[in-house]
């Protein structure tokens, strides 16, 4: 049977469970109380880091948990499962939450670690690898733009771009960083020796990659434009957003 079927025959669909440990003998399946719920998850297992918020999932007797940048689920009766929630008519319930939960996390990122490009109305916070060829075409359609302010986050992919790093800490050393990254990713430095000392800039670039790591950035480039997250260099649905913003006004 296809997941399309699945989808049409069951109100929920639950994929790719995966039970971690068996029941702790503990049940609050008609508590409602989520601090309750939330003390019996950490009890059950320890090992759980950065809880956030706990609710009820659209299954009945199990919790939506959110950690980091993941969302799973618990039974108070001592079960913990990884999937993915669908609704009936074919909606990513899970997707929606996540989505959810990261743009609460987006509003509260700390922009001043971020480097500021511009001054326009529109917001877009990217997080970009100078040597990743997506992000630098992302890069060209932001540059000509002026209605636009730019929070960019360097997330070096050290594996693909072993240069990234210093290209990264070489541009947050320049005094006019828009000028040295609109080079960089021009590739004026490639297969060049990269002017930056060793330490030079190193704390700033890796609070950046913290922050990047605290909302789940795992490749480049990772764009929210005005809040609307956009992965991957999506160029219409970029346009798209900021036209949409700018025709609100």
């Amino acid at each position: 049977m296809s997941v399309k079927k699945k989808i049409n025959r069951f109100s929920v669909l639950i994929s790719g469970l995966a039970v971690m440990i068996a029941s702790a003998g503990l049940s609050l399946a008609n508590d409602n109380n989520s601090d309750k719920v939330k003390e019996n998850l950490i009890k059950t297992f320890p090992n759980l880091k950065n809880v956030g918020d706990i609710r009820e999932s659209p299954l009945k007797g199990l919790y939506e948990v959110s950690a980091g940048d993941q969302v799973f689920y618990f039974s108070p009766d001592g079960y913990l499962m990884f999937g993915e929630i669908w609704s009936k008519e074919g909606k990513n319930l899970t997707a929606a939450i996540k989505e959810e939960v990261l743009a609460k996390k987006i509003k509260d990122l700390p922009l001043e670690k971020a480097m500021k490009i511009g001054n326009g109305p529109k917001t877009v916070i990217e997080f970009t690898d100078p040597d990743c060829p997506y992000c630098r075409k992302v890069d060209k359609f932001l540059s000509e733009r002026t209605d636009i302010t730019r929070y960019v986050y360097f997330f070096p992919l050290r594996q693909s771009h072993p240069d990234a790093e210093k290209k990264s800490r070489y541009i947050l050393s320049q005094v006019d960083k828009s000028k040295a990254l609109n080079d960089v990713v021009a590739g004026t430095l490639d297969g060049k020796s990269i002017p930056v000392k060793d330490g030079d800039y190193e704390l700033q670039l890796k609070e950046m990659e913290l922050v990047g790591s605290s909302i789940g950035v795992r490749g480049t480039p990772v764009l929210w434009i005005n809040g609307t997250h956009v992965n991957g260099a999506d160029l219409k649905k970029i346009e798209a957003l900021l036209t949409k913003e700018v025709a609100a006004q």
